[in-house]
């Protein structure tokens, strides 16, 4: 018998799967949306290549806090959240339902070499609190 750790967003993973597709064409950035553990849901980048990774410490100490991240200038050093792969974030938001981090939503860098802006960020947070909303149903 195999146990599998239950994730609230893996249960999401079809609806999270889609809402990183429209959201990942809107922003012209990749998009992860990750459980505390894992990748549940890829967007304009390689699935096979991240589902189910790993997040890295770095990812689970800002979940953890409740923080979020906005790469706000080139020169910053780059936060990496997940393991293995050599993409940096560009947005990070995590997911809270019902007062409990449950996940994150993740921008990666574009191959535009571009900045994200505030609509960028605000995409990825209302995703955020969406899906969030959406485990409490």
């Amino acid at each position: 018998m195999i146990f599998k750790k239950y994730s609230p967003v893996g249960e999401l993973s079809q609806f999270a799967t889609t809402y990183c597709e429209v959201l990942a064409r809107a922003a012209n950035f990749p998009t992860i949306v990750c459980d505390r553990d894992h990748v549940v849901a890829v967007a304009g980048t390689s699935k096979k290549e991240y589902i189910e990774r790993r997040i890295t410490a770095a990812l689970e100490d800002l979940m953890e806090n409740r923080k979020s991240y906005i790469l706000k200038d080139k020169g910053a050093p780059p936060f990496y959240p997940i393991e293995g792969i050599d993409k940096p974030a560009t947005i990070v938001f995590p997911i809270i339902s019902s007062g409990d981090v449950t996940g994150a939503v993740i921008m990666l860098t574009s191959d535009l070499d571009t900045m994200p802006g505030e609509v960028e960020s605000k995409l990825a947070q209302t995703a955020a609190v969406f899906l969030g909303k959406q485990m409490e149903e």
